[in-house]
C-alpha cells in the first residue's frame, strides 16, 4: 500500500510539473522554477521527475570514430513498438532498436571527428527528437583494444608483398562487439579528393569489397591475400569491418567491429608484389612532386624540446606518442634507435600541421639528418584538429594520407628516404623555450612561477592564476584538514581558457581518487583515458592522475598523493608578464611576485600574516566562480557564504615542542630544502603521511624545474661532403669530430664544440682533393736537372770519343 501511494505521489508531482511546464523535455542543462535539469540535480536531489527520461546517459559512452558501436540508452523507457532514430551532431541519423528488455539502443555512425558529439534520440521514427545526450567519438589509435578488431602481427599486414613477407593474415575480435551468429568481413577504403587547402578538399570512406560473407561469428578470420580486382588496388589506405551478414554489402552505420586503419599492402596490384621497391620508388617520386606544389607548413610548427626530460615535463604542449612510449617498452616501429617520442598537442594555427619529437637512450633528440628514426613534422596532425571533419584536420586519416603512406613509399618499401626527409626534416630545438612551472601542495604550500615559496592556510575559494591577456583562469578551493586542526588543504581546482569548457578536478568523498567534471557534469575515464573537449583536452590514465591541456599550451597537472592534491601549472613564454594570483607574476623577477588583487605588493615575505592577507585578497566572487556546487555542504560553505572565511584563523608558525610525540618523526621525514613545509604538515596537520607527501611533492617540483631548465643548442651539424662525423648531440658542451674519406684532405676544424653562445667553435669543415702542384713543380725541376745532366753527359762523352778517335788517327800515321 505504501509503495502504491509513493507511485501515485510521483505521478502526481510529474503531472503537476508538466502542467506548469516543469519538464526536462527540451530543457536539459537548465534550472527551472520548481526543479532542475542540470547534471548537479542528481546529487542535490532536485531533479525534475523526468530528468533521466530526457537527459540521457549511455553505456558504453564511447567508441571508434569509424562507428558501429551498439550502445544502450540508460534509464529511459521505450515501448516495443518504438521506432528509434538516433541523430548525431544534428545531421547524421542511424536506426536504433528496442531489445527484449524494452531498452533503447543506438548505433554510432562513421564520423570524421573526435570528441563529445551531441546526440538526440527519437522514438517516433524521427518525427521528434526529444531525448538529449552525448557520444564520445575516439581516434582509433587511442581506442582501447577491447573496442576494436585486432590485426594479428600488424607489421606483416602492412609489409605484405615486399621481399620475404607473405602467407596468411589473421584478425581477431571480441564477438560481443557484433551480436550476430553470422558475419561478413568487409574492406573499406579511405582517400582524400579535391584540391588541397581548398573548399573542395574532402575525406571519403567507401566500401570496396568483402573478403568473406556469412562466416560464423567465432572471433577470428584468416585468409590468403591476393591482388585486388576491378581497380580496387588503387586504394592504399583502409580498414576491415566485421558486421552482421543480415545487412546488405557496405551498408553504412550498422553494428560492427573495425580494425585500425592501415596501409593496404596486402591487396595492392601484382606489379607491387613483383617488385615492391620499384613500385614504391615511383610513388615516392610522385609524392615528392606533389609536396613541391603544396604550402610550406614547417615555419609555423612548434620547435621540439631539446631533451627527453624537457619533452616529458612539458605536459601542456607535448604528449606521449603511443607508437613510441618508453613506459610501454619503447616499441618504436617507425623510429628505430629512439626510445620515446612525443607529439605537439595542438596543431599549427593555419595548416593544422603536427610535430613529432623523438629521443634516444641518452635523452638526446634524434634528428633525421643522422637517423631514419629521427623526429619528423607532419603536414596533418595525427590526432586531427578542431573543427575536424575536413582535411587536413580529420583525425588519423589525413595524417596517414600525407605523412605515413609517403613514409612507406620512400623509407619502408624502398630506400629513398632522402625524398621524405627533404619535406619532413627534423626541427631542432634552437627556438624551443621551456615553460615556467608553479605548484600548490600539502597544507597548502605554494611555489610561484618565479620560485617564491610560502604557505597560505585560508579557507575558501581563490584565484591561483589569472591572465586577462590569454583568457586563462585557474581557481582553487581549500577546506580544513579536519574539524580540530587549524590548517587547510586544497580539495578542488577549476579552470577554463577563453570560451573553453570549464574543467574541475576535485577529491572524491573518500579522498581516495580524483573526480573530473566538465561544465558541472562528472566525466568517466573508465573506457578512455583521453578526451577531446571544447577548447581543452583532458588526460587521466588513473584516478590519481589528471592532466588538462589548453590551446595556448597552458597545462595543469593534478596528482593525488596520500589523500592530498598536488597541482602543478605549466605556462609557456607567451604568458610572461600577464599572470596574477596566488601563483605569482610570471616574469622572471621574484621580487614582484606576490601582488594583492588591489595591486599592492607584499613587502615582507617572512610575515605569515601579511601573506595571509595577500591570499585572502584573491578570494573569488560568486559571479566569477568556476566551481560546481552539487551538495548542501558546498552550497552552505562556499556558494552561500563569503568565499574567504574571515573567521578561520590558521596556525601561522610551526610549534617547537620537544615532547611532541610527532617531533621525532618530523625530524626523520623532513630534511633539507623545503623541510619547513613538511614539518608544518606533520606538527600542525598532525599527519606524518601528509608530511611525507609534502616532501615528495616538493622534491618532484624541484626535479621538474631542473628538467625544464633551458639548454643551449647549436643546431644540427652536417658531416662534410666526402667525409663523416662522430657525435649526434648538439647541446652546449657537446663535441663533434669530423674526418675525411680516403683520398681527401680535411680543411677547417677537425673538432667543433657547441659553445654557450649557441655557435659551433672553430671553422667550417670541408674535405678537399689533395693539391699536387708542388709535386709537379718539384718533379719538373728534378726532371729538368736530370735532363740537363744527361745531355751534358752525352755531350762530354761525345767530345771525349772524338778526341780519342783523333789521337788514334795520329798514331796510325
Amino acid at each position: 500500500m505504501e509503495r502504491f501511494t509513493a507511485v501515485i505521489f510521483v505521478l502526481l508531482v510529474s503531472c503537476i510539473c508538466r502542467t506548469l511546464g516543469q519538464t526536462c523535455e527540451r530543457n536539459c542543462g537548465k534550472t527551472l522554477d520548481l526543479c532542475s535539469c542540470q547534471p548537479t540535480c542528481k546529487s542535490l536531489k532536485n531533479c525534475c521527475t523526468d530528468y533521466r527520461e530526457y537527459c540521457v546517459a549511455t553505456s558504453p559512452y564511447s567508441g571508434s570514430s569509424f562507428g558501429g558501436t551498439d550502445f544502450i540508452v540508460l534509464d529511459a523507457t521505450f515501448n516495443k513498438s518504438s521506432n528509434i532514430v538516433c541523430r548525431f551532431n544534428n545531421e547524421t541519423n542511424t536506426v536504433g532498436y528496442v531489445d527484449e528488455s524494452s531498452r533503447g539502443h543506438c548505433i554510432s555512425p562513421l564520423l570524421y571527428e573526435t570528441g563529445w558529439i551531441p546526440l538526440h534520440i527519437s522514438s517516433d521514427n524521427g518525427t521528434t527528437f526529444n531525448r538529449v545526450g552525448a557520444w564520445l567519438s575516439v581516434h582509433t589509435g587511442k581506442l582501447d583494444s577491447k573496442f576494436k578488431a585486432i590485426l594479428v602481427n600488424s607489421t606483416k599486414w602492412q609489409y605484405y608483398g615486399t621481399p620475404n613477407v607473405g602467407g596468411t593474415l589473421e584478425m581477431t575480435w571480441n564477438t560481443s562487439l557484433v551480436r550476430a551468429e553470422r558475419v561478413n568481413i568487409e574492406l573499406w577504403g579511405y582517400r582524400e579528393t579535391g584540391e588541397p587547402y581548398s573548399v573542395s578538399w574532402h575525406g571519403q570512406w567507401e566500401y570496396l569489397y568483402s573478403l568473406t560473407k556469412d562466416q560464423t561469428n567465432n572471433g577470428s578470420f584468416s585468409f590468403l591475400p591476393k591482388p585486388a580486382e576491378n581497380g580496387f588496388s588503387s586504394w592504399e589506405l583502409g580498414a576491415l569491418r566485421v558486421s552482421p551478414s543480415t545487412y546488405p554489402d557496405g551498408m553504412w552505420n550498422v553494428q560492427a567491429a573495425w580494425t585500425e586503419d592501415h596501409a593496404l599492402a596486402w591487396h595492392l596490384e601484382e606489379r607491387f608484389r613483383q617488385d615492391s621497391t620499384v613500385w614504391a620508388q615511383e610513388k615516392c617520386l610522385a609524392w615528392d612532386q606533389l609536396e613541391n606544389q603544396l604550402p610550406n607548413f614547417l615555419s609555423e610548427i612548434i620547435d621540439c624540446p631539446c631533451t627527453l626530460a624537457q619533452a616529458r615535463a612539458d605536459t601542456g604542449r607535448f604528449h606521449t606518442d603511443y607508437g613510441c612510449d618508453i613506459e610501454k617498452g619503447s616499441v618504436c616501429t617507425y623510429h628505430p634507435g629512439s626510445v620515446h617520442c612525443v607529439r605537439a598537442i595542438q596543431a599549427s594555427p593555419v595548416y593544422a600541421a603536427g610535430q613529432q619529437c623523438c629521443y634516444d637512450s641518452t635523452g638526446a633528440q634524434v634528428l633525421t639528418g643522422d637517423s631514419i628514426g629521427g623526429s619528423t613534422p607532419d603536414r596533418a596532425h595525427d590526432w586531427g584538429s578542431p573543427p575536424y571533419r575536413k582535411p587536413p584536420r580529420i583525425p588519423g586519416q589525413s595524417h596517414w594520407v600525407y605523412d605515413v603512406l609517403s613514409f612507406y613509399y620512400c623509407c619502408l618499401w624502398s630506400d629513398n628516404c632522402k625524398y621524405y626527409f627533404k619535406h619532413r626534416p627534423s626541427s631542432d630545438c634552437r627556438r624551443y623555450q621551456s615553460p615556467s612551472s608553479a605548484v600548490v601542495f600539502g597544507d597548502p604550500h605554494f611555489i610561484t612561477f618565479d620560485g617564491v615559496s610560502y604557505s597560505f592556510n585560508g579557507k575558501g575559494e581563490y584565484t591561483l592564476v589569472t591572465s586577462a591577456k590569454r583568457g586563462l583562469t585557474i581557481q582553487g578551493r581549500t577546506e580544513p584538514v579536519n574539524a580540530t586542526i587549524k590548517a587547510t588543504m586544497l580539495t578542488a581546482v577549476a579552470m577554463k581558457e577563453a570560451s573553453s569548457d570549464v574543467i574541475e578536478v576535485r577529491l572524491d568523498s573518500g579522498h581516495s581518487g580524483l573526480q573530473v567534471l566538465q561544465n558541472q557534469k562528472t566525466l568517466s575515464f573508465a573506457e578512455q583515458s583521453w578526451m577531446d573537449l571544447h577548447g581543452v583536452f583532458v588526460f587521466s590514465p588513473t584516478s590519481a592522475n589528471v592532466t588538462v591541456m589548453f590551446p595556448t599550451g597552458a597545462g595543469v597537472e593534478v596528482r593525488l598523493r596520500e589523500g592530498t592534491m598536488t597541482t602543478t601549472v605549466l605556462l609557456p613564454e607567451v604568458f610572461s608578464g600577464s599572470t596574477l594570483g596566488l601563483l605569482g607574476k610570471m616574469n622572471g623577477d621574484a621580487s614582484d611576485d606576490l601582488v594583492l588583487s588591489n595591486g599592492q605588493l607584499v613587502q615582507n615575505l617572512s610575515n605569515p600574516e601579511e601573506l595571509f592577507n595577500f591570499g585572502a585578497s584573491w578570494a573569488v566572487y560568486n559571479k566569477s566562480a568556476l566551481f560546481t556546487y552539487d551538495s548542501k555542504y558546498l552550497l552552505d560553505t562556499y556558494y552561500d557564504a563569503p568565499r574567504h572565511d574571515h573567521t578561520f584563523i590558521p596556525v601561522f608558525f610551526v610549534p617547537e615542542t620537544p615532547d611532541d610525540p610527532l617531533d621525532n618523526q618530523a625530524s626523520e621525514i623532513c630534511s633539507g630544502e623545503g623541510s619547513e613545509f613538511c614539518r608544518y604538515d606533520i606538527l600542525v596537520g598532525r599527519s606524518p603521511r601528509m608530511g611525507n607527501a609534502t616532501r615528495l611533492s616538493f622534491q618532484s617540483h624541484i626535479s621538474l624545474v631542473d628538467d625544464l631548465k633551458s639548454v643551449v643548442s647549436c643546431g644540427w651539424l652536417s658531416p662534410p661532403s666526402n667525409g663523416k662525423k662522430e657525435g649526434t648531440t648538439y647541446l652546449q658542451g657537446a663535441k663533434v669530430r669530423l674526418s675525411c674519406d680516403d683520398g681527401y684532405t680535411l680543411k677547417g676544424s677537425a673538432e667543433r664544440v657547441c659553445q654557450e653562445n649557441g655557435q659551433w667553435s672553430g671553422e667550417e669543415t670541408s674535405c678537399v682533393v689533395p693539391s699536387n702542384i708542388t709535386g709537379i713543380v718539384v718533379g719538373s725541376v728534378l726532371g729538368g736537372v736530370a735532363l740537363i745532366v744527361i745531355i751534358t753527359t752525352i755531350v762530354l762523352h761525345s767530345r771525349k770519343q772524338k778526341r780519342k778517335a783523333s789521337r788514334e788517327m795520329i798514331n796510325t800515321f
